[in-house]
């Protein structure tokens, strides 16, 4: 039986791009099908480098190349650029995520890239966009994450004296960005099939955090609500946070009397609970009281198992959910059902199971073709470029 294809099958994606924005981009676009391109500097792209590692091997690196190629081109010197522009030529587009000054220096300004290969999506993933002041040009993510907005309260319901963390991990400007940057790019793609030509796409990170604005900003912004160095303004005021269990964490979010009638009910009616109103979250959801209902409700949960209580809190209409760790994602149901992760032979450590994509299409699956590849793997393949 003939495997499907993808849906971007036959499109070459030129990847120069040497952080986990511009890297997740080309992730994306390698899963629909399209040939991806790594072009690596001498030594390996730094994402080979960054921890945590395995037998020497970067997770992070293997998270965000599944299923290209790789090649070592030295775009430093007139050959390399040379051989980077035999590629462009007959590529599709172009993904990078370094700042002006460096594609300057290295034949990928705009306008040069523009010149040359008119025919090219090119698409530029920076932290504040083009013309962004050199000093803002170097920002990591977690600069992204704060200037965005995020961090503001991110997490939510923790200790005012702590500083701003980035609550769902040092990358999250990174992923938000690259799913922009494909949806532009794909976009554009259709556009060049058409026969319009190529295009330039001007991707920035602080843009697409604002674009992701959630309700707390959007009241500051209206007027309603006064920003101040507080990062309290998310939290709801309530009970709700993660409570220890018997094998793990959950989440409780309570805000209604239907929840607090089915949690007590959930709970066997114990005696403590008594002692508020059927509406307290309501109008009597005091410090004191929710002081009072975490202790009461810590000791209960901690003799709970995650899942069971969790599949049990909301089937009784009760907004409680499991904190699964990295170990529990491969095992739940949901994700197997629709088959999120796919089991891929990796040539040092044996089969292991890849997450893929949010979505699924009925004709063109998605797919994990390889293994990150080795540094240069494929540099014999395109000699003749």
């Amino acid at each position: 039986m003939t495997e499907p294809r993808g849906a971007l099958t036959g499109l070459l994606i030129i990847e120069t791009a040497e952080r986990p924005a511009g890297e997740q981009t080309g992730r994306l676009l390698a899963e629909l099908g399209a040939e991806v391109i790594k072009v690596e500097r001498p030594g390996g792209a730094p994402t080979r480098r960054m921890g945590p590692f395995r037998d020497g091997h970067s997770a992070v690196f293997e998270f965000f190349n599944m299923g290209k190629k790789s090649v070592v081109i030295d775009l430093a010197d007139s050959s390399g650029r040379a051989r980077l522009a035999a590629l462009l030529a007959r590529a599709h587009a172009l993904i990078d995520d370094h700042d002006e000054q460096w594609a300057a220096a290295h034949g990928l300004a705009p306008e040069e890239v523009a010149a040359s290969h008119p025919h090219l999506v090119h698409c530029a993933i920076t932290p504040f966009g083009q013309g962004a002041p050199a000093d803002w040009q170097k920002s990591r993510p977690l600069n992204v994450i704060a200037a965005g907005g995020w961090a503001y309260h991110s997490p939510s319901e923790t200790p005012p004296e702590k500083p701003p963390l980035k609550g769902a991990g040092r990358f999250l400007p990174d992923y938000e960005s690259a799913i922009d940057a494909a949806l532009c790019v794909l976009a554009s793609l259709h556009r060049q099939r058409h026969g319009k030509g190529g295009q330039f796409i001007d991707l920035s990170e602080v843009e697409v955090q604002v674009n992701r604005i959630d309700c707390v900003l959007d009241r500051m912004l209206a007027g309603e609500a006064e920003p101040g160095p507080e990062r309290t303004a998310y939290d709801m005021g309530g009970p709700g946070t993660s409570f220890a269990c018997a094998d793990g964490h959950v989440y409780v979010f309570m805000t209604t009397k239907a929840h607090w009638l089915g949690l007590r009910a959930l709970m066997g009616d114990p005696a403590w609970s008594h002692d508020f109103r059927d509406d307290w979250l309501e109008f009597d959801c005091t410090r004191d009281n929710v002081a009072r209902f975490r202790a009461g409700f810590a000791d209960w949960i901690a003799r709970q198992p995650k899942h069971a209580i969790t599949e049990a809190a909301q089937k009784a209409g009760i907004a409680m959910v499991p904190v699964n760790t990295a170990a529990d994602l491969p095992q739940h149901g949901q994700f197997i059902h629709r088959g999120f992760f796919q089991s891929l032979d990796h040539p040092k450590f044996g089969p292991l199971a890849y997450p893929t994509s949010s979505y699924t299409f009925s004709k063109t699956p998605i797919r994990v073709p390889a293994a990150a590849p080795k540094l240069g793997a494929h540099d014999p393949e395109m000699a003749h470029d």
